[in-house]
């Protein structure tokens, strides 16, 4: 099981806090052409951040960005329907999945395969609860069928996948880095 000092658990949640504010949506401070960090940062709160508040906390922030930028930043209120509510078990299924994954943590090549796994199954299953809720239960569609909908994930799936690896691939790389450095700064026991 992957668990870090809490210091380490703190900076990691500050930066993944930061991410969603300076990506989320079109709503402050986007950096430009840099794609949302929501979906990896509720997957990496579970792999790395263990208070058991991570993740309503996580889910808090996004609510009161997207408030925030529809009540004073002027953003669409297009996304806002009773369908938004699909979102709890969406993000939490990314949570989920990186929380799985950190119990399969070994700091070896292989433990690459269950996190990938985990992300992908993650991001699948939040994908049909935000883009399926949103479709079949907005009132934003006439008319909703099931093959417009398998129409749409394959539309507006594989960037939503892209941009989640993106992050988590960064993410593992400087996780191997600092593995890395760390054991190499410890002593090494004497050969008898």
């Amino acid at each position: 099981m992957l668990t870090l000092a809490t210091r380490n658990q703190f900076i990691i949640g500050t930066v993944l806090v930061l991410l969603v504010v300076a990506t989320r949506g079109q709503h402050f401070a986007t950096l430009h052409s840099l794609p949302g960090a929501s979906w990896a940062a509720f997957f990496l709160t579970g792999v790395y951040l263990r208070p058991r508040w991570a993740l309503p906390g996580l889910l808090a922030l996004t609510w009161g960005l997207d408030f925030a930028a529809y009540t004073w930043g002027g953003a669409s209120g297009f996304c806002l329907t009773p369908a938004y509510v699909f979102l709890l078990p969406a993000y939490s299924a990314l949570w989920l999945a990186g929380h799985w994954s950190a119990g399969r943590y070994r700091f070896e090549w292989h433990t690459l395969l269950p996190l990938g796994a985990a992300m992908l199954v993650g991001a699948t299953v939040c994908e049909l609860f935000s883009s399926g809720g949103f479709y079949f239960f907005s009132g934003r569609f006439m008319d909703p069928t099931f093959a417009e909908f398998g129409a749409r994930l394959v539309k507006y799936f594989p960037p939503s996948l892209q941009s989640v690896a993106f992050y988590v691939a960064i993410a593992a790389v400087v996780h191997m880095l600092f593995g890395l450095a760390s054991s190499a700064s410890r002593p090494r026991k004497a050969a008898l």
